[in-house]
C-alpha cells in the first residue's frame, strides 16, 4: 500500500482550458474522480492560450498527466477519466 501512496504523489495533472463552462466542468470531473480513486495528485490549471498550444492542443479542454497529453477537445466521462488515470498510475509502476 505504501508504494501506491508514493505513486499517487508522483502524479502531476494539468488541465488545459480557458475557463469556459466546458473546461470548468471538466476540471470538476477530474477532481471528483481523483478524490473517488483516492489519488493525491498535483493539479495545475493552464488557462493561457499561448501555454495551451505548447502542448499541441487546439481544442479544449485538454488533460496532461505526467507530461503526456492524454485527451483534448472533449469532456471525458467519469468512466473515461477513471480508465485514463488508472492507466497512467499503472505506467508509473513500470
Amino acid at each position: 500500500m505504501m508504494m501506491v501512496a508514493i505513486l499517487h504523489d508522483l502524479m502531476e495533472i494539468k488541465i488545459l482550458g480557458t475557463g469556459c463552462p466546458k473546461c470548468n466542468a471538466f476540471e470538476e470531473n477530474v477532481r471528483n474522480v481523483l478524490k473517488e480513486l483516492g489519488v493525491n495528485a498535483t493539479i495545475t490549471k493552464v488557462d493561457k492560450v499561448e501555454d495551451i498550444v505548447k502542448y499541441g492542443v487546439f481544442a479544449t479542454p485538454g488533460l496532461v498527466i505526467n507530461g503526456k497529453l492524454v485527451s483534448q477537445g472533449k469532456v471525458l466521462t467519469r468512466e473515461e477519466l477513471i480508465r485514463v488515470i488508472t492507466n497512467e498510475l499503472l505506467a508509473l509502476r513500470e
